[in-house]
């Protein structure tokens, strides 16, 4: 199917740019690591940076691109591109306005929002002053970051992939810079982290404006809250706002129970989950972010039966990749983090401590990647209830087994509850699109899961014994990394080689692809 190939050709520009990023991004953690371990500075600044970073989630990344892109599909498609444009720019001034007053808020009231996200740091007035006083420098990035993710928005809306995934690398060589230029000339070191947080947020928006401006928008002087489209898009937003702010509560409780958990455990947390959206990010949110316009240009257009193939396709697709993902990230899971991380004040307790989050966070992997897949396919319906409410539900199911947990498995049982509502969730919305589309190629995605799984099995036995061969903590970095990344090559080698010969149709699509040929799916 030709959309199938402009959504994997998409999805390939946005994953190369996102793993260019999450390169840098692994280059920021190993000098914040460095320079802070798991300290208390460290647990403060992970605190402080997830609350702006929980706004632009459900202010400016998620539900406004959730809910902008199918209106947007829709009017340009209806009324024509200066109707589209007017929408654009009236929901930027919007935006403006939103943005702005959040920043201020999280500003003025940053002592009760700690107090709620990491009661835990009462009992410690030292560490609850800093996140305070972080979270406040901090405030500004979520106007700027929600802009820019508005930006990014329009941009993948008209087909633009590559620049809007790359502008995050600009965040991570600004905090790099800052912890190695500006952190040692701070009295507190860790307010230098959160100045090249803002900067970076900053450089974010003012890469994509020029971009965004050259396709057609225009700064004008109009603020119209009555806007039939505007009015289209709060009405999708809610249910989106809720969804997103259920996701971000559920990391909030996990917060706020590991604050109450031995220290260094929202570290081990933010460490293990970073690791995990190495592979997130570059596959599964960037076919996300590919497939949401091409399935909202799909239903604009009615076509029903072309938005399930795609749909199934995208599965199966996601399947190949996260399932060998997982496997290698559970075996390997102690040399990646003690290759990357393990220096300075990041000790070889962190290291364990990291992995044990590591080992729970993979396990849900695959769901996490099918949830970035199937949501989409409900905004794209303009259906944003249905995703929302299974949030809702996994979210309780989420809280309930972190209280079981947190007793037998410390901050493992956090990660491992993270995972089992993951699997929930996906399951959940699995049953209602196939309720509301029908028959979505299951048995094709079970077929081609089942040689997944098989090859990944080989892929994991292998590997195995390549680590506990060759891979010892006390050789030097060099052959550590060496070592570590032959395990890798071997094993997608042996994962590829399985593929191919069992003749796996992700495979040999992924092939043609390479060689711009189109094979029927």
């Amino acid at each position: 199917m030709e959309s199938n190939k402009k959504v994997s050709k998409a999805a390939g520009a946005v994953g190369g740019m996102t793993l260019l990023s999450r390169v840098f991004g692994f280059l920021r953690d190993m000098v914040i690591a460095m320079a802070f371990g798991s300290s208390a500075s460290a647990d403060a600044f992970f605190v402080a940076f997830r609350i702006p970073n929980m706004q632009r989630r459900i202010l400016g990344e998620g539900a406004v691109t959730a809910a902008f892109i199918p209106v947007f599909s829709e009017t340009l498609a209806q009324k024509g591109e200066a109707a589209a444009w007017k929408l654009t720019t009236n929901l930027f001034n919007i935006l403006f306005i939103v943005l702005s007053a959040a920043s201020l808020l999280i500003l003025i009231f940053s002592p009760a929002v700690i107090t709620v996200f990491a009661p835990g740091f009462l009992d410690e007035p030292g560490k609850f002053e800093l996140t305070v006083k972080l979270t406040r420098w901090m405030a500004p990035y979520l106007f700027f970051i929600g802009l820019a993710a508005f930006c990014m928005g329009i941009l993948n809306t008209l087909k633009v992939f590559a620049l809007p995934a790359a502008t995050p690398i600009l965040q991570n060589i600004s905090m790099i810079v800052s912890v190695l230029v500006i952190a040692p000339l701070m009295d507190e070191p860790i307010i230098g982290l959160a100045i090249g947080v803002v900067v970076g947020g900053a450089l974010q928006l003012l890469v994509q404006l020029p971009a965004v401006l050259k396709k057609g928008m225009r700064f004008e002087n109009t603020l119209n809250f009555k806007q039939e489209e505007v009015v289209k898009i709060a009405r999708l937003m809610g249910p989106v706002v809720l969804g997103l702010a259920v996701y971000e509560l559920n990391i909030m409780i996990d917060t706020l129970i590991a604050s109450l958990l031995p220290g260094g455990s929202i570290s081990y947390l933010y460490y293990g989950n970073r690791l995990v959206q190495l592979p997130l990010g570059v596959f599964a949110v960037a076919l996300g972010v590919a497939l949401l316009p091409t399935l909202s240009g799909q239903a604009a257009k009615g076509d029903l039966k072309e938005l399930v193939q795609t749909v199934g396709f995208s599965i199966r697709l996601i399947l190949f990749v996260t399932i060998p993902a997982t496997v290698g990230l559970i075996i390997l899971r102690e040399p990646i983090i003690n290759t990357l991380w393990e220096r300075g004040e990041f000790l070889a307790s962190t290291t364990e401590g990291t992995a044990i989050a590591l080992l729970y966070y993979s396990i849900g992997l695959c769901a996490y990647s099918g949830i970035k897949i199937i949501a989409p396919a409900f905004y794209s319906l303009q259906d944003t209830k249905t995703p929302a409410k299974i949030g809702i539900y996994a979210m309780i199911l989420n809280t309930i087994l972190n209280l079981i947990l947190m007793g037998p498995l410390q901050h493992g049982g956090l990660a491992l509850a993270t995972s089992i509502a993951a699997l929930f969730n996906v399951a959940l919305l699995i049953f209602h699109l196939r309720k509301r589309l029908g028959l979505m190629g299951g048995r094709k995605i079970l077929r081609s899961t089942l040689k997944m799984a098989s090859a990944a099995v080989a892929m994991g036995v292998i590997t195995y014994f390549g680590r506990e061969s060759f891979f010892h903590v006390s050789d030097p970095l060099s052959t550590r990394l060496f070592v570590l990344t032959g395990c890798i090559s071997v094993g997608i080698l042996v994962y590829a080689l399985i593929s191919h010969f069992t003749k796996n149709e992700e495979w040999r699509f992924l092939l043609d692809l390479r060689k711009k040929k189109q094979m029927p799916v």
